[in-house]
């Protein structure tokens, strides 16, 4: 059964949504975006997390060292790395976090987000060492979060590289199909739990349980 992840929680509310219905993971955007915040803020809401539920920190091209002082500041799970980012970026930033956390005990893993605009785009998946890889849609402009769907039979092909975590355009009513066609460690969806951008209880827990129904 794929794990879930509620990305883009920033309110107190969506805090008790993902409580109730057990995610596997919530995403906290860093980078600029609509449902940005700060870490201070992030922190905040963690306090109130359940602890079964993990934490993803969402950056954009962002500094290592603030990367890193985030992680610190929120216990954050997984690093999700969403722009421009180097391979060497990623496998310094892999380093750094096994030595701030530990190597084999509590450390933090580091995602690697991959923008899909054909099959070319999978050659990008064999430069970076990452602990799971995000697929989301290629939007010109966009690093993510634009709602947008993309071929899922290239995001099967990507399964040989390791775990995938599949995005882009994820709703209750295409789970099921996204789960057939990929097969993918996790479903990463924001907008599509969302009324009038913001997380809409009913849409989280009917995402949930369509996820869980295998």
């Amino acid at each position: 059964m794929p794990k879930v992840k509620i990305c883009g929680v920033r309110r107190p509310e969506d805090i008790t949504f993902v409580n109730k219905y057990l995610p596997e993971y919530i995403g906290f955007v860093f980078a600029k975006s609509k449902r940005r915040i700060t870490a201070e803020y992030a922190h905040v809401l963690a306090a109130g997390l359940d602890r079964r539920i993990k934490k993803v920190g969402v950056f954009v091209n962002e500094d290592l060292g603030e990367v890193i002082r985030i992680v610190k500041a929120c216990s954050l799970d997984a690093v999700q790395i969403h722009g421009d980012e180097q391979p060497e970026y990623v496998l310094n930033l892999k380093r750094e976090l096994q030595n701030k956390r530990g190597l084999y005990e509590n450390s933090t893993e580091v995602w690697k987000a991959v923008r899909i605009k054909n099959t070319d785009s999978l050659a990008a998946l064999k430069s970076y060492i990452a602990d799971a890889y995000v697929l989301d849609a290629w939007v010109e402009g966009s690093y993510g979060g634009a709602g947008a769907c993309f071929d899922w039979n290239i995001a099967a092909q990507a399964r040989e590289y390791g775990k995938i975590v599949l995005a882009g355009g994820l709703n209750e009513a295409n789970a099921k199909k996204a789960v057939e066609a990929v097969k993918p460690y996790a479903l990463d969806v924001s907008s599509g739990v969302e009324t009038e951008g913001v997380k809409d209880e009913a849409k989280i827990r009917a995402f949930i349980n369509t996820v869980r129904s295998y």
